[in-house]
């Protein structure tokens, strides 16, 4: 069974606050220059950690990645005849 899961991106303050950002899902990046982190959450939990990260006193900004509802295959997509041959060919 595969849990559908969706990214946020969280803008902070400070790097010292990253150990308690990391607590609300898996922290797959961040970033020091630009002081933001992406977490990783359930989406059936998504809005109650949303709402619980932005009452915490150093975070400034949460976002949600899009990524789940981007559709990525694509129906118009013509391969090139050159490539394909090039393909067959071993080469």
């Amino acid at each position: 069974m595969k849990t559908e899961r969706q990214g946020i991106i969280v803008w902070f303050q400070h790097m010292k606050n990253l150990k308690q950002i990391r607590r609300y899902g898996h922290l797959l990046y961040s970033s020091k220059r630009l002081k933001y982190a992406v977490i990783y959450v359930n989406q059936e939990d998504l809005e109650d950690i949303e709402v619980k990260l932005l009452k915490l006193s150093f975070v400034s900004k949460v976002d949600r990645s899009y990524k789940p509802f981007i559709r990525t295959n694509y129906e118009n997509a013509k391969p090139d005849k050159a490539k394909e041959y090039d393909y067959k060919m071993g080469i």
